[in-house]
């Protein structure tokens, strides 16, 4: 079964399509600032990222308007291959990260998946977005077999309570929060 996945942005990109500077993405989510709600975000390996149909959105739900760049947007279309343009974060399906990665198989360290990775032994990322590459749940689960077959010391077990959490939005391990820094830290964002 093969479904086209849906168009996302990161900070990177949502500030690209509104020609600002990636820190501004994070001045708006600011508790100071409360332009833009953390909560239309989800949150993989801890970093948040949108729904490009969210993105493109914003720039008309805020005080001072913001121009779109449409011919970004059409570029990160065509960057993310053919797909969807979802508008909430609840039309997104299952989607990981590093992090979710290492505990779904309860692999020794981030390097262990890191090498696999580089190595070209695991599945290529569904995106790559400001730096880091995400997959959907259903990419990594149907590699399994694959990672097991070509493993020589690691069982690539999948531990369904995991996997049932990233599936039913439950999961609350490692890469599932924010880890604010700066002045807003204690207001955990």
């Amino acid at each position: 079964m093969h479904r086209l996945k849906p168009y996302l942005v990161g900070y990177q990109e949502f500030a690209a399509l509104y020609g600002v500077a990636p820190q501004m993405v994070s001045q708006w989510l600011s508790p100071s600032r409360g332009v833009l709600d953390p909560a239309t975000a989800i949150v993989v390996s801890g970093v948040r990222y949108w729904p490009l149909g969210f993105a493109c959105r914003f720039g008309t739900t805020t005080a001072r308007p913001k121009q779109l760049n449409v011919r970004y947007k059409e570029r990160l279309i065509a960057e993310q291959g053919e797909g969807w343009e979802a508008d909430s974060r609840d039309q997104l399906p299952p989607i990981v990260g590093q992090q979710e990665i290492i505990e779904l198989f309860h692999l020794p360290s981030q390097g262990t998946l890191a090498t696999r990775i580089a190595a070209g032994n695991f599945p290529q990322q569904d995106w790559l977005l400001s730096g880091s590459g995400l997959w959907l749940l259903d990419t990594v689960l149907g590699a399994a077999p694959g990672l097991r077959a070509s493993a020589r010391s690691l069982s690539w077990e999948v531990d369904d309570q995991v996997a049932a959490a990233l599936r039913g939005g439950a999961y609350d391990g490692p890469g599932s929060k924010v880890l604010t820094r700066g002045r807003h830290a204690p207001k955990g964002l």
